[in-house]
């Protein structure tokens, strides 16, 4: 739960407003406060075919969203904790309809009412990982809802959006206060669109990207041949794309989301993993000719049947399969555990659950309190007249106040490391450190300093900025020195 400075000043000052404002403005703000006291909502968006669902269920640990075709993949779908497993599916008149997980623990393809009545399904597990995260599955681009109307487009968007993205992805991504946005291949201009409309549509108040991370999945794909490592190749691809939406994702990570559910959700057994030591234990001619296809692997005569050849594929696919059989062949003896951890490491996805922590984990609290700021001057801007200045006035409150400060140096800190503006490496780091922790120790590189000869480097450093932005700084870099300088000024007077 995320229960930081801001969101607690933002709910507090949410409080007092829902006394004040009229009837038409009050249900907005009452949900901005609820929402404050939830976990971090982050929708997982992108193509169809892209493994979101797949994605979903290794950031879950269970394997629960279908990625096969069905009715329940044409629907939004919303992942949250909870003391027992739940499904309810929520029609569009309001309506809920219970219904069990399937016999595999899954959500049940078909559905109790037609796909095109269902408005969300809400899933409730009781697993950990959800704790302090919300996670929103979407059907995404290309999906079978595409008529959608310029009312409906500018009501949930402030920006245009590819027109093949369903109404239900559309508010489920616009109501979400982070995003994961899912690609196999090179970025499209429609991509880039949709995430420029999340962007404005999420943080107003923000012009950074940093609640948006993009994930290039299934890079076992970019490998040049078979059994061939393909991270060589998909590191510095995945570094073009994140080059190329610099400006709507802090981060791009190359991820094998197959491998990662595997691992997390716990799919590969004992037997799967004889059946790999089996396989290992072939001459390498025919190990070769097996490996050389997905066909191959199937229908070559060998001594493991064609139906557990069939799961290593669904489980590994033939990148995962050669990964296994490699170091099995190294070491006969190697545990499943352990073979498994080798997997998780394969995937990618540690990676990717760091990059989360210092994304959406560190910056939970103000990713929370700039959503809630957005909506709340998005009220005021479109409801009643009487409702507008107290609305934004108490927006302005906030953002005056010295905790608001950290987003625009979050703000900062993502220009300088995407290379939007270019500085020093040690000026760099400063940022980094400045916008990402509260230990002063560590901002000022004096960890076991006492807090007076803290509080004299902080004012050192923010002369130093000032001096720099008023010297020969470019007007970009004069602006990010601003805000460190604003920084540093605020961090001596919490020492004094």
């Amino acid at each position: 739960m995320v229960a930081g400075q801001l969101t607690t000043s933002v709910a507090s000052m949410c409080e007092e407003l829902a006394a004040k404002v009229s009837p038409a403005s009050r249900p907005v703000v009452e949900e901005v406060a609820s929402r404050l006291g939830q976990p971090l909502r982050v929708a997982v968006a992108g193509r169809l075919k892209a493994g979101k669902s797949t994605l979903v269920n290794a950031l879950i640990g269970r394997r629960v969203a279908p990625t096969a075709a069905g009715e329940c993949t044409r629907v939004v779908t919303q992942f949250r904790y909870g003391p027992a497993d739940r499904i309810d599916v929520i029609a569009r008149n309001g309506t809920k309809h219970a219904v069990p997980l399937d016999a595999a623990g899954m959500i049940p393809t078909m559905l109790p009412i037609p796909a095109d009545e269902a408005a969300m399904i809400d899933v409730q597990l009781s697993s950990d990982r959800l704790r302090d995260l919300i996670v929103v599955d979407t059907p995404g681009l290309q999906s079978v809802n595409t008529e959608i109307s310029d009312a409906a487009r500018e009501m949930l968007f402030a920006a245009p959006i590819a027109e093949d993205v369903d109404d239900d992805s559309r508010a489920a991504v616009e109501s979400a206060e982070a995003i994961i946005y899912v690609f196999t291949q090179q970025v499209r201009a429609d991509d880039v669109e949709a995430l420029e409309a999340f962007a404005k549509a999420s943080q107003q108040l923000s012009s950074s990207p940093m609640n948006a991370l993009g994930l290039y999945n299934k890079a076992d794909k970019l490998a040049p041949g078979p059994g061939q490592d393909p991270w060589p190749v998909a590191g510095p691809i995945a570094a073009d794309q994140g080059a190329i939406l610099r400006r709507t994702v802090c981060d791009v990570v190359p991820v094998v989301g197959l491998l990662a559910e595997t691992a997390e959700a716990g799919l590969l057994t004992a037997a799967d993993c004889e059946a790999l030591r089996t396989l290992a234990g072939l001459d390498e001619d025919k190990r070769a000719l097996m490996l050389a296809s997905a066909g191959l692997f199937l229908n070559t005569e060998g001594p493991v049947d064609r139906q557990q050849r069939q799961r290593l594929l669904e489980r590994l696919d033939l990148y995962g399969i050669h990964f296994a059989i490699a170091h099995l062949s190294a070491n006969p003896h190697l545990a499943t555990g352990e073979l498994v951890r080798l997997l998780f490491a394969a995937s990618g996805f540690p990676r990717l659950r760091t990059t989360l922590h210092q994304i959406f984990g560190v910056r939970a609290d103000v990713i929370k309190a700039g959503w809630a700021l957005a909506r709340l001057d998005a009220a005021a801007a479109s409801g009643p007249a009487a409702d507008r200045d107290l609305l934004r006035g108490a927006v302005e409150s906030i953002v005056a106040r010295p905790e608001y400060h950290r987003l625009p140096l979050l703000e900062a800190a993502a220009q300088v490391t995407t290379g939007q503006v270019a500085l020093p490496e040690a000026m760099e780091a400063e940022v980094a450190r400045l916008a990402l922790t509260d230990d002063a120790g560590v901002v000022l590189g004096m960890p076991d300093a006492p807090r007076p000869q803290l509080r004299r480097a902080a004012i050192e450093a923010a002369a130093r900025w000032r001096a720099f932005a008023n010297g020969g700084a470019t007007p970009a870099q004069a602006r990010v020195a601003n805000v460190v300088h604003r920084g540093f000024h605020l961090l001596a007077q919490r020492l004094g």
